[in-house]
This record gives structure tokens, C-alpha cells and sequence, in this order.
């Protein structure tokens, strides 16, 4: 494979593992992976409720955490680490300084447009520009609409940008008619936003890389992906039956124990579709069944938490912890196909395996139809025409 670049960041396994809350991909995860080559990522979606008594200061446990899990993932790996960090979130900007002042390698934003930035962010790129900064985008015009925000008000850009398609797990930057519709598919995305990369490139005199996430479950899809412009993948899904991964054996037990008719969409309480693998907290939703809900702090900026059937946070720390009657699993749409929990290590080595073959079978293809040999075989296909 060839190494992924991000300014001055070399990757040598273009793979960058999806961040993943709460309390999914923290530093047991994102070390494993950037010992492997990649680039390991700290979710900090609720990683205060990690911390005893968070409820009495919602927004320091936030940081508090997210702190311990940064500095763990750096005693663990001399790797590449970053952190994602969801716009939704109500203190958004305070993890955006936590992660630089912690110096993560880069830092990657959804769930919303990561337009306005901290100043020492900003600062931090137009110097020594150590933390990088990936958008995640859904669509070319949104990518366009975030690179040109911050070339006219900051005079940098991001680092690169990540385009995350409809049949990745958790929220989705899709509407639900749009998940089904092959136009929004990454197939369609990756060459759109490469393209839409291409003035900004010239203009800023940099590469920018396009990483594709959404649907990458092996190497061959890797492969694929890679061919139509894209310089690295996202994955998550396959990540999640590790070892390494910081949620509980309930929880990847979901995974291997999953169907493909379990993986189900669902609205979320934030507003946003979500993927998600069925089980009884959801029927119970979907039934009309309502959680009451104290909530300590408003983390998303969208929820009502007056209107919502459940607190999504807790839900989702209860599933990571192993609760699973008091929350549920978001999954990608391939979870289906995990059969075993093992290693990061050999999950890489599967998808390296599964790359080289691709690429074999992509070249031999080619040869195949090149013009001598279609040539060749029409010739023969007339000697027999004519000797019959």
C-alpha cells in the first residue's frame, strides 16, 4: 500500500480508524492501531462519564478525561494519535483546545460544519502546524463549503478531509430517503470531493488528502475505494470485534452475534439517523417506551432532553460498559460479517492480504483488455469462424 501523507504526518498504513463513542475508541484502541501503521483515534463523545462523580461538573470531567485518555494512548505507542471530536457537542471548543494542548497528531470533526475555529488552532497551523485538522463531509458542496470558510476568514485550510458515506454505523449526514440513493453512495462521493480538492490545492500550494469511510470492510474494498482518488480509508466497524477495543465483551459480542436483517436505522434523540444493531432497548423505543432522563449537562447542542424517549450518552456508555438492557450498539452496515474477536494486528494483516489480492486480480484484469490482447482473441474467434 502507499503511505498516507498528511503535511508532514507519513502514515504507512493508509487506515485511520473511526472514532467511536462513548467510550468505544479510547487509548486501547487507538494505541493498538498506531502500532500497527495507522492512526489510532480517541472518541471524545461523553468521555466525561468516564470519570467518578461527572455529574458535578460535567464539562472539567470532559476534559479531565479526555486528557488521561490522550496521555495514556502516548504511553502505549510512539504512533500516530488523534482525537475526534463531534461539532454537536455543547463544549466543542474546550475539547478542540484539551487535544491541541495535549498535542494529538490531528484532530477529525462531524456531526455538523467545524467552521469556526479556536484562534489557538488557527495559530497553531499558520506556525508550526502540528495538530492537524480533518473535516468529516457528507457531500462535495459541504467539503467545498468548509474549505472555502476557512480560506476567506482564517487563510489556511484543513489538513485534508475525510468523506464518511450513508452505510457507516452511528449518526449519519444523510437524510433517510438519501442512505438507499446510489447518487450519495461513496462510490459517488470520493471522485466528487477529490475533484472539488483540486482549486484548493492549486490555490494553497498543498496536497490535500481525501480519506473514504463508510462501508470499508476489507481490504478489497480498500482497494477499490483507493482507485477512484482516495488517498487513505476510514474503518471502524471491523475494528470494533478487537481485543484492543475499549468496550466490553457484550458489546463486540453484539457484533459477532448480529444478522444482517439486525442492522437497523433509527432516529436518534439528537436528530440524526443512526445505525444501529436491533435489540430490545430499541424495540422498547420504537414501541413508544420513555426513559425518564435527569440530565447533568446538555453535551449535545440538538437535544431536547424534555422531548427525548432516552439520553443517548447514557444509553450508549451502558452498551459500551456492557448494559445492554439500558442502551443498544451502533454498527456499521457490515457488522454482520464479523464470526470472531482477535486482534488488531491481525486485522490489519487480513486487510493487507486482502489488498495485495484486489490488486493482483485489478492488474491481471487489465491485461486482460488491453488492445493486443483483445485483438488477439478476436483473430482466434475468426480462425475458428472460418475453419468451422
Amino acid at each position: 500500500m502507499k503511505a498516507l501523507h498528511i503535511g508532514d504526518l507519513e502514515i504507512r498504513v493508509p487506515i485511520i480508524q473511526g472514532g467511536m463513542g462513548v467510550a468505544v475508541s479510547l487509548s486501547g484502541l487507538a494505541s493498538a492501531v498506531a502500532n500497527e501503521g495507522g492512526i489510532g483515534i480517541i472518541s471524545s463523545a461523553a468521555i466525561g462519564m468516564l470519570i467518578p462523580g461527572y455529574a458535578k461538573d460535567y464539562q472539567e470531567a470532559n476534559k479531565l478525561a479526555l486528557r488521561q485518555e490522550i496521555q495514556k494512548a502516548r504511553g502505549k505507542t510512539d504512533g500516530i494519535i488523534g482525537v475526534n471530536i463531534m461539532v454537536a457537542l455543547s463544549d466543542y471548543t474546550e475539547h478542540l483546545e484539551v487535544a491541541v494542548e495535549e498535542g494529538a497528531d490531528l484532530i477529525i470533526s462531524g456531526a455538523g460544519l467545524p467552521l469556526k475555529m479556536p484562534e489557538m488552532l488557527i495559530l497553531d497551523k499558520k506556525g508550526e502546524n502540528k495538530t492537524k485538522f480533518l473535516p468529516i463531509a457528507s457531500s462535495a458542496r459541504g467539503a467545498k463549503l468548509i474549505f472555502n470558510y476557512w480560506a476567506d476568514h482564517y487563510g489556511v485550510i484543513p489538513d485534508g478531509v475525510v468523506v464518511e458515506g450513508p452505510l457507516a454505523g452511528g449518526h449519519l449526514g444523510f437524510k433517510k430517503n438519501q442512505i438507499e440513493d446510489d447518487n450519495f453512495s461513496l462510490e459517488s462521493l470520493v471522485p466528487e470531493v477529490v475533484a472539488i480538492m483540486k482549486p484548493f490545492e492549486e490555490r494553497f500550494g498543498k496536497s490535500i488528502p481525501v480519506i473514504a469511510g463508510g462501508g470499508v470492510y476489507t481490504g478489497a474494498d480498500m482497494y477499490r475505494i483507493m482507485a477512484l482518488g482516495a488517498s487513505g480509508v476510514q474503518i471502524a466497524t471491523r475494528l470494533v470485534p478487537t481485543f484492543e477495543c475499549d468496550a466490553s465483551n457484550e458489546f463486540k459480542e453484539a457484533y459477532v452475534n448480529s444478522k444482517e436483517e439486525d442492522l437497523i436505522l433509527i432516529q436518534s434523540p439528537v436528530g440524526l439517523p443512526g445505525r444501529a444493531i436491533r435489540n430490545k432497548f430499541l424495540e422498547d423505543v420504537a414501541a413508544g417506551k420513555k426513559t425518564p432522563i435527569k440530565c447533568p449537562w446538555k453535551c449535545i447542542k440538538t437535544c431536547d432532553y424534555k422531548e427525548a424517549p432516552y439520553c443517548i450518552s447514557l444509553a450508549l456508555i451502558n452498551a459500551s460498559k456492557g448494559n445492554l438492557k439500558h442502551g443498544f450498539v451502533f454498527a456499521g452496515s457490515n457488522a454482520y460479517r464479523t464470526t470472531k474477536i482477535q486482534s488488531v494486528k491481525s486485522v490489519f494483516e487480513e486487510m493487507a492480504d486482502e489488498y495485495q489480492k484486489a490488486e493482483v486480480s485489478s492488474i491481471r484484469r487489465h491485461k486482460i483488455m488491453k488492445p493486443t490482447h483483445v485483438h488477439r482473441h478476436i483473430a482466434d474467434y475468426v480462425r475458428v469462424e472460418k475453419a468451422v
